[in-house]
């Protein structure tokens, strides 16, 4: 009886994680159709305006790195970028469908997949700590040790069988 619930609760678990897998997906999904409404038109001149309506010195570093690769970007390049958003999404739905479906094997490369990114996320707040690296670095963890875990539960209760 123990054993089912808990069982359970890892089912529970990994549709939450996979629900937050596809949201990624999503997301990254939007933002390489909205690079798209972006083809045949004068980037430069939108990332300054969204400086400006941000009220953002546009002498200033980081609103200057931003419309400069503004200034830099062709329409292949916004291509290349949409279609390298669309192959990631392609990933997390994948991924979510089969945490969805409880498959081992994504359970795995979530956790692979979460884990490779963690070292890069403390360098980045060793750097500079702000609320969001600190945010990413919080949820990454916390998913890779949610999938550890269930990865040693699933391993565990068919060791027992």
């Amino acid at each position: 009886m123990v054993r089912i619930r808990r069982i359970g609760h890892i089912r529970r678990g990994l549709r939450i994680v996979a629900f937050f897998e596809a949201a990624k997906g999503l997301l990254v999904l939007s933002a390489g159709f909205g690079l798209l409404a972006f083809i045949h038109k004068d980037l430069y001149s939108v990332a300054e305006e969204l400086v400006r309506y941000s009220h953002l010195n546009p002498a200033r570093h980081y609103p200057r790195i931003f419309i400069d690769a503004a200034s830099r970007m062709t329409d292949n390049r916004l291509w290349a970028i949409a279609l390298s958003a669309l192959l990631y999404s392609v990933v997390r739905f994948i991924e979510a469908a089969g945490l969805w479906l409880q498959r081992q094997w994504a359970q795995w490369f979530g956790f692979l997949t979460s884990v490779i990114f963690i070292p890069l996320e403390v360098f980045g707040i060793a750097e500079r700590a702000t609320w969001p690296k600190v945010a990413v670095l919080t949820v990454n963890a916390a998913i890779a040790g949610y999938l550890a875990f269930s990865l040693l539960r699933v391993r565990h209760a068919n060791e027992r069988a």
